[in-house]
């Protein structure tokens, strides 16, 4: 049987262009499919901020036009194979030439037209999608244009929407987007307290509906998780599984990690030099006994910021030191800063996205802090066990799913979770965790060992959505 054709279309990808976890993953999953089975492509705009060193290797492939409302809009196309991936880039500097990728008034028609622009791309590519896999509410309309406008053009393709965020949905004004959208009815998939949902549209329309962990996928079925989506979520059960996220573990590999101080692996001994020079880095006192405990995340209310503030003069009391490291809502921003300068020796705040420092911080720092409201996967605490650091987090979506409380009875678990969205059970925690890293220094380097030996491999995770592909394109 020939290869399955898969056509990833997304908003970012890694190492081109990222924000968040969703770049991560789109940059890891495609290369992980044996490449004797599937043939994984991604589809991505070309934007402005994409390297220089990447671009200049680009291949142009064709141009054309795709009708957006009563405009014809100009499509660039443009191929690069890298890492054993084909990539290709939607190239229109009036929607994709911008410093940023998100955050712009007209975001609806940017990625209407990009939605449609991969739709139309497809006969240019000498490859014929078997599968078209779009990701969050960017890419949310192929499944329903799929469906409704280009149906007698892919009779055999099917679509596969998975949801990263239930927060992020593409809701809009039906007036607003009807002209761009080129429809001149109210599609009931879409309709949403009277607006559209491009979320809805693409849970409705796609072939399959995924979440990045199985626990997100019964939570976003419950109100408090679901957005205003979750009788949406409970109405497509039968199509909605939760694959778990994995991570490139040769990008995030303590031993070959350019960032590190000092590369290690397994090595108590070289995680403390790294935790030193780490120290040393950031002003911090040299103490080599005294646990660091990090957080690198958005600083927003998803993320547990809010049960931060709740207790940190307490947290600052224990023998500790902690570093933040992050961007997000000025006024968290602000008062991690001016919380920061009143603990000189205890705490550093680095409001910033730093990718190098970041790796500098997953090997120097002891604990790794996730406290989320809500957690549709996450990977840092994935990222903080490869490189030996004890997570510590709210049991909730993926974090449930990958971090286990340690039994010091049995010796089983990675880590250390509460389960209540709560301040003071998050203290408590913490207070556990060092607590042992004072006092049980045996079980803490066996919880050591059980962390380095936690592996969320990306190949673990492709060879679920392989199954899933196959089961809806009729190959099993």
């Amino acid at each position: 049987m020939d290869k399955l054709k898969v056509l990833f279309a997304a908003s970012e990808c890694y190492p081109f262009a990222k924000s968040g976890g969703l770049g991560d993953v789109i940059g890891a999953l495609p290369k992980a499919f044996p490449k004797d089975e599937v043939d994984c492509r991604v589809i991505l705009p070309k934007y402005e901020s994409i390297p220089w060193k990447y671009v200049k290797e680009f291949e142009y492939l064709t141009n054309f036009w795709v009708k957006i409302g009563q405009e014809s809009q100009y499509v660039g196309l443009f191929k690069y194979e890298f890492e054993g991936v084909t990539y290709y880039f939607v190239d229109n500097e009036h929607y994709f030439k911008r410093p940023n990728l998100y955050g712009y008034y007209d975001d609806a028609e940017r990625f209407v037209y990009f939605c449609r622009a991969v739709l139309e791309a497809i006969p240019y590519l000498d490859f014929y999608p078997d599968v078209i896999h779009s990701h969050d509410w960017q890419t949310a309309l192929i499944p329903f244009l799929l469906k409704e406008q280009y149906a007698w053009h892919y009779t055999n393709t099917k679509t596969v929407f998975t949801i990263h965020n239930m927060k992020y949905q593409g809701e809009y004004g039906f007036d607003d987007v009807k002209g761009i959208l080129n429809l001149d009815y109210f599609p009931a998939q879409m309709e949403f307290y009277k607006n559209v949902n491009f979320m809805k549209g693409a849970m409705y329309t796609a072939d399959l509906v995924t979440t990045v962990s199985p626990s997100y996928a019964e939570e976003i079925k419950d109100p408090y998780y679901g957005e205003g989506l979750d009788g949406v979520a409970r109405d497509i059960s039968w199509k909605e599984i939760g694959i778990l996220n994995g991570i490139d573990e040769q990008t995030y590999n303590p031993q070959t990690d350019e960032s590190l101080f000092v590369p290690y692996a397994h090595s108590q001994k070289k995680k403390g030099e790294n935790k030193a020079k780490l120290q040393e880095y950031l002003g911090l006192p040299m103490k080599d006994h005294v646990p660091i405990i990090a957080m690198i995340t958005r600083l927003v209310d998803q993320k547990g910021i809010d049960l931060i503030m709740g207790v940190i003069h307490d947290i600052l009391q224990m023998d500790i030191q902690f570093i933040i490291l992050g961007t997000g809502d000025s006024e968290y921003e602000n008062k991690l800063k001016e919380i920061a300068y009143q603990y000189p020796d205890k705490m550093r705040a680095i409001i910033d996205f730093n990718e190098d420092l970041s790796r500098k911080i997953y090997a120097g720092a002891d604990m790794f802090l996730i406290p989320s409201k809500f957690e549709p996967c996450g990977l840092t605490q994935m990222i903080s066990m490869r490189y030996g650091t004890i997570p510590i987090v709210r049991e909730t979506g993926g974090l449930k799913d990958s971090v286990q409380y340690y039994n010091n009875v049995s010796g089983e678990g990675n880590g250390f979770s509460f389960k209540t969205y709560n301040a003071h059970d998050m203290l408590f925690t913490i207070q556990k965790a060092v607590g042992m890293y004072y006092d049980q220094p045996d079980q803490w380097k066996h919880l050591m060992d059980n962390a380095f030996n936690t592996h969320y491999d990306w190949r673990l995770a492709a060879d679920i959505y392989e199954y899933w592909y196959k089961k809806i394109t009729g190959r099993l």
